[in-house]
């Protein structure tokens, strides 16, 4: 609601929306906390504090809706909110990961408060401008309105009242004071507030009728030492590395991800022309994401990945086994991303913790192939024979394990988790592609560099070096 709206005005817009969400037959219940945020209900969404200007309802679903008609139902409730005069509503999904304000957030920061309002409001109307941006707010947009009371020092003084005398009566009258606490007979504590007769609400008038006593016990009226003014200030105010900074939000509309809102926001940034002193952060998912993938996340994978290269060797002993094991990454790598361009998901942390996955079961299928084939050879066949073996014998087992683990992964895929479901569907793709795409490659690149092995095979090598004919009979 606009700021400094009442509890009243704010219950009645949240009954109007309580009455569209009725007729919803796919709606199962839902419940509404009129001036303040609902409880940690999400583990992920932060309770709003109390103001009287705002309501928050929760709405859960028939447990047969599917999400593509959770979709539809959210785009259309989006559509017919939008128009109703005198609130803002916004119609917003549980979403996955760690909290943040809003999927696109911009954070300018500076020190001068003006300035930070002035290019706020600018980068709020810039981000209207990019297509799927939704629900764009600027939090300094709209100051609030404070009474301010100018005490006169000097005089105060000459008649004997302390400021601090000053400020316990104003308090006292307007919103009273804890004078101390009562304990009932259960252990229960309860404060005793004692406060100045007034009307159900305080209002100015309330500050004619405050006297304040000076050093001798005189009552001296409030506004013979002060004066009431109005002032405006920002609903808050907030520091990041002892600067003032300011935040613009944006959600996304259907089919839009975070990161284009965002992209498309940086490219036109150059227009907020920004003063000397002052700086345009990313904040919101963009930001999730980086300290999701720097630092010690990729420390973590780069030495697993050297430990997996170390183990490869130790198991083959030989650099070009190593090599063909790992050429079935990439394969894998290739399903992965099509799956994600024929579902419509991002490219996300949880996709990134699947293509990890998804290497080792590669990698597995794949030492099965160049152990046999080296096996083989060790027996004395020849190199193309233990190729065309191995390709046989193997084809069968490695297709059958790719389907089980396919079949596993299949109920996690359809539930359209976003925690879990791209996950398995970059395993699934992967293990498609490189299923496939492995019988072809992995014989060729073993073909283009045969890695050296122990075993019969090895004079065989010697003796065609030295004759040249021969091979079979000298073996």
């Amino acid at each position: 609601m606009p700021l400094h709206s009442n509890l009243d005005a704010t219950d009645k817009m949240a009954r109007l929306v309580e009455g569209k969400l009725k007729p919803k037959k796919s709606i199962e219940y839902f419940t509404t906390n009129v001036g303040k945020g609902n409880p940690r209900i999400y583990y992920n969404v932060i309770p709003e504090n109390e103001k009287p200007d705002f309501a928050q309802v929760f709405v859960q679903l028939q447990p047969d809706v599917d999400p593509v008609e959770k979709k539809r139902l959210i785009e259309s409730l989006r559509d017919e909110f939008v128009m109703v005069p005198g609130a803002k509503i916004e119609v917003k999904d549980f979403e996955q990961g760690p909290p943040v304000e809003a999927p696109v957030a911009i954070r300018i920061s500076g020190d001068n408060l003006d300035t930070l309002r002035s290019l706020s409001a600018r980068a709020e109307q810039l981000m209207k401008t990019i297509p799927g941006a939704i629900y764009v707010n600027n939090e300094v947009s709209v100051l609030k309105s404070d009474l301010k009371l100018n005490i006169n020092t000097q005089k105060s003084r000459t008649l004997g009242i302390q400021t601090a005398d000053i400020d316990k009566t104003v308090r006292l009258s307007v919103a009273g004071v804890e004078a101390g606490k009562y304990t009932d007979e259960d252990g229960d504590d309860y404060p005793i507030v004692v406060n100045a007769p007034k009307e159900k609400f305080a209002t100015l008038n309330t500050f004619n009728n405050i006297f304040i006593n000076n050093a001798v016990g005189t009552p001296v009226p409030l506004s013979q030492v002060s004066q009431l003014e109005f002032e405006s200030s920002p609903t808050t105010i907030k520091h990041l590395d002892k600067k003032r900074f300011v935040v613009v939000t944006a959600f996304t509309g259907k089919g839009v991800l975070a990161q284009q809102v965002t992209e498309a926001f940086m490219k036109k940034s150059k227009q907020l022309n920004l003063p000397e002193g002052y700086q345009l952060q990313l904040a919101g998912e963009a930001e999730s994401e980086k300290d999701a993938f720097g630092g010690g996340f990729m420390t973590v994978v780069i030495a697993t990945i050297f430990l997996f290269i170390m183990v490869l060797i130790l198991e083959f002993k030989t650099f070009k086994s190593t090599l063909i094991v790992l050429s079935v990454i990439p394969l894998g790598i290739i399903g992965g991303v099509v799956m994600l361009w024929l579902t419509g998901n991002p490219m996300s942390f949880v996709a990134i913790i699947g293509f990890i996955g998804l290497a080792g079961i590669e990698v597995k299928n794949s030492i099965l192939l160049v152990d046999f084939t080296n096996h083989l050879r060790a027996e004395g066949r020849s190199l193309d024979d233990a190729i065309k073996e191995t390709g046989e014998l193997r084809f069968l087992p490695i297709v059958l394990t790719s389907l089980t683990a396919i079949g596993g992964l299949l109920p996690i895929a359809l539930s359209s988790n976003p925690l879990i479901s791209p996950l398995a569907l970059v395993l699934i793709g992967g293990l498609i592609s490189s299923t496939l795409l492995s019988r072809i490659v992995t014989p060729v690149v073993y073909k283009l560099i045969p890695p050296k092995v122990e075993g019969k095979v090895d004079e065989a090598v010697e003796v065609k070096h030295l004759n040249g004919k021969g091979i079979l009979e000298m073996a």
